[in-house]
């Protein structure tokens, strides 16, 4: 009896020893853990761009007032916080992949921006924006170039792959020499070359025509877009912020 106790009792502890083994394993290769990077990711040249606790390697545009709040491993700006100024990175990327997780409430407005500069009153008169918004709830109609994963007033996404408001998103940005794609939870959604003929006459024909500083420059800050919308219980908020430089 004594054997059968012993060896049930082994048993155990080599199942419990073998079951941590492989959460280890799991944990090492998981590339969800939030704000952390794996070795693999480091390895490949990934940077961490938020902490999940502080504001370190952002401030907001312009230095204007901002009420961004760093947290729970999130980085989040509500609509009630009026006058809240877009987020940028304190460093500027040229050639990128940017990875980024978000979730937005019922009826919220936001966007990620990249080739900013601060030289306009806006950020969104540098910086093409990757839209996020609640596509069935926000409260006005909106164009297919308003979209969740457009190229704001550019490009509309050629997929619908946005999860419901309140869930997880994650979001993909690709820029290599001009070249430009938007992922939306594994689908690429919009896909085109800056500077090219196509996007000057999409340019001239749109919103932008009389933005001289739209996507004029070649390297610039990642933004992250205040909360804005008429619902006033509306909000953003940013996870697993990750980006890697492409030669």
């Amino acid at each position: 009896m004594k054997k059968i106790t012993l060896l049930a009792v082994c048993f155990f502890i080599g199942l419990q020893v073998t079951q941590l083994k492989a959460n280890t394993i799991f944990m090492q290769n998981d590339t969800t853990i939030d704000n952390m990077l794996t070795q693999k990711e480091a390895d490949k040249g990934w940077q961490l761009l938020f902490d999940g606790k502080t504001l370190d390697g952002w401030r907001t545009f312009k230095n204007e007032p901002g009420s961004w709040k760093a947290g729970n491993g999130m980085l989040c700006s509500y609509t009630a916080d009026k006058g809240n100024a877009d987020l940028i990175t304190n460093g500027v990327y040229e050639n990128f992949e940017l990875s980024i997780d978000w979730k937005i409430s019922a009826g919220g407005n936001s966007g990620i921006l990249y080739l900013v500069n601060e030289d306009y009153d806006q950020s969104f008169l540098s910086g093409p924006e990757y839209q996020l918004i609640d596509d069935n709830g926000f409260p006005a109609k909106l164009e297919n170039w308003q979209k969740t994963g457009a190229n704001y007033a550019m490009n509309t996404p050629t997929v619908n792959a946005a999860h419901k408001p309140g869930e997880w998103n994650t979001t993909k940005i690709i820029i290599n020499k001009g070249h430009v794609e938007h992922w939306l939870n594994g689908k690429k959604v919009v896909e085109y070359n800056l500077w090219s003929e196509e996007w000057k006459k999409l340019k001239d024909a749109g919103k932008w025509k009389d933005a001289a500083g739209y996507a004029a420059s070649k390297s610039g800050h990642i933004a992250l877009q205040s909360s804005h919308s008429d619902v006033e219980t509306s909000g953003i908020c940013f996870r697993n912020i990750k980006i890697r430089s492409l030669k």
